[in-house]
């Protein structure tokens, strides 16, 4: 099994001080940086956008993975790529006719890619593009809003990915977001999920570290 890597979602951070906010992460132990971008038309939501992440670049050394919940995500990926993303991800559901060209898209601009399901997806939509992908994202959520509900289902959808991807033979990260907490980290992590998107249990804990420490172990 890879190593588990907690990547805080800073959907859930504080926008006035975004800044310090990602700094933080990284001073508590975080891996990755979880950047959720919501146009309000894939989800019935806006967040935020290239000059966000542009502007917290310089804030951390960590791998900025930055999740396209958006419509036409080929029309913005070389320009997340120049923004500094290192990580960009892309919902099957947005892309359901060209979702292997804005993978190979992605990859292009020197960044690593991954595709995503929503939790009534089957696996079995992105199968045949799993080898092309650097992370695959199980959503454990609708995704659109913080603080929902796990759905256990993705349990499900975990174990089979992680079966096509020790298949492939491929380094393939395998990513679940959505209602983690550290009641429930366990069953995702024995599931096959290593990396580990978690907002509200991070952001609203009253020891950060403490609680990005009990997510890893």
């Amino acid at each position: 099994m890879k190593n588990i890597q907690i990547a805080p979602s800073i959907l859930s951070a504080d926008f006035a001080k975004m800044g310090e906010e990602v700094r933080a992460m990284q001073a508590c132990g975080a891996d990755v940086i979880h950047y959720d971008v919501m146009d309000g038309v894939f989800v019935n939501n806006i967040t935020f956008g290239l000059k966000m992440l542009e502007d917290i670049r310089p804030y951390t050394s960590l791998p900025i993975d930055a999740h396209l919940m958006i419509v036409h995500p080929e029309k913005y990926v070389e320009r997340f790529a120049k923004a500094g993303a290192d990580i960009i991800t892309v919902h099957w559901e947005a892309c359901k006719d060209n979702l292997r060209e804005v993978l190979e898209l992605i990859r292009s601009t020197g960044v690593k890619c991954g595709a995503v399901i929503n939790p009534d997806t089957p696996v079995e939509k992105i199968r045949d593009v799993i080898p092309l992908c650097d992370m695959v994202l199980v959503m454990s959520v609708f995704p659109g809003f913080g603080g929902q509900k796990f759905i256990p289902s993705a349990l499900d959808k975990l174990r089979e990915i992680r079966a096509i991807i020790d298949e492939s033979g491929k380094d393939i990260d395998l990513e679940i977001d959505g209602g983690i907490t550290a009641e429930n980290v366990r069953l995702v992590k024995e599931a096959g999920a290593n990396v580990i998107v978690a907002g509200s249990a991070i952001f609203k804990a009253v020891d950060r570290a403490a609680a990005i420490a009990a997510l890893k172990e």
